[in-house]
């Protein structure tokens, strides 16, 4: 798993050409394309870490995150959306049995939801009374289910862990039970339908609740044994380095255009070049240091069902790097790419909106040191 592919080797062509093609209309319905849909449901990717008992695909961490790269390339609310959505459904490891065949069942499972733990659970004698609203639920508008964090409370008084902290569980709902509020008005990601929900005075039984803790798994597939933080990471990290390797490509294709017809105003300096091989350079290199990390955090889960805390930090800290990197190239990049990057209906531009969007992710929003 070492080698380091463009992304656009992992994809086939034709699907590739399929998602962007409905990109634009996407974005103008505000959900992604029910063609694109339609892929993505073909090609199980919603389900790239689901067991293939529950019609998955069961891929490996760092097969997973190769397809979400080059997806993310394909078209950033295409990548942003699977990554979230696929993340999601890796929950399925978490659920009670009864649960996950109930959920999983359907092959167009989607579950979309926030990790803010902005509701309220009761206990009650069956379970949990659940009152709140979370905000930013990338595919809630074609999601089969929907997942929360709420704070525990019984009595009406704040339960605490072990550590003397709040304590919080995850919980998942049917969509009868929750209230979309469409809510997402960004520049970018618009076609993630990343809209916010509410749940008012739902009852759910304690088979609903789970933990999303390495101890907690239910399945013995080393995915689920992974911390919930570097997973979530290293799966945000490939999204912006897919977009970036996507906006240094379309600039490649301006600047050899601009070659084609030079004039005064048009031609591209040899300084323009270089800053485009250096970018593309300092990507590759934060990709390769990534990979590496990921593969071999991989491999030791594999061989010794643990992964120690150095190869945790250091998924951690090549995903911010990653992240930065990406951030970083793109905007060196911007300036000298003319109308096309200002302008919303092309490419390139949507691509600069997406990544900006994503950017305003906390979990990597950190400037290189």
């Amino acid at each position: 798993m070492s080698t380091i592919h463009h992304p656009s080797d992992v994809i086939d062509p034709v699907l590739y050409s399929t998602l962007r093609e409905y990109a634009a209309d996407a974005e103008l319905i505000g959900r992604l394309h029910d063609e694109q849909l339609h892929i993505i449901y073909q090609q199980k990717w919603f389900n790239l870490f689901v067991p293939q008992q529950y019609g998955g695909l069961g891929l490996s961490l760092p097969e997973a995150l190769r397809i979400e790269e080059a997806l993310a390339w394909t078209d950033g609310s295409v990548g942003w959306t699977v990554t979230l959505c696929s993340g999601a459904n890796w929950f399925v490891g978490f659920l009670a049995p009864s649960a996950a065949a109930s959920l999983y069942g359907n092959r167009k499972v989607c579950l979309a939801g926030s990790g803010k733990p902005s509701g309220i659970a009761q206990v009650t004698d069956s379970g949990y009374l659940v009152n709140g609203q979370w905000n930013y639920a990338t595919g809630a508008l074609h999601a089969t289910a929907y997942t929360t964090n709420c704070l525990i409370q019984k009595n009406g008084e704040q339960l605490l862990d072990a550590n003397g902290h709040p304590l919080y569980k995850s919980f998942w709902f049917y969509p009868s039970e929750v209230t979309i509020h469409k809510n997402w008005h960004t520049i970018g990601m618009i076609a993630t339908s990343s809209t916010g929900f509410s749940i008012k005075d739902v009852h759910v039984p304690f088979e609903r609740s789970f933990v999303l803790e390495p101890g907690k798994a239910v399945l013995p597939d080393p995915v689920f044994h992974f911390p919930f933080l570097q997973f979530a990471e290293v799966t945000l990290a490939v999204n912006f380095a897919g977009m970036a390797a996507r906006f240094l490509d379309l600039t490649q294709d301006i600047f050899e255009e601009r070659q084609k017809h030079p004039n005064t105003r048009q031609e591209v300096a040899p300084p323009f070049e270089s800053m485009l091989r250096q970018a593309q350079r300092l990507l590759r290199d934060a990709r390769k240091r990534f990979y590496q990390a990921v593969d071999q955090s991989w491999q030791s889960m594999v061989s010794s069902q643990s992964v120690s805390d150095e190869l945790l930090q250091a998924m951690s800290t090549t995903s911010r790097a990653l992240a930065a990197i990406s951030r970083e190239q793109v905007d060196g990049l911007y300036p000298y790419c003319g109308m096309a990057a200002a302008d919303p209906s092309t490419p390139i531009n949507r691509v600069w909106r997406d990544l900006h969007t994503a950017s305003q992710h906390a979990l990597l929003n950190y400037p290189l040191e």
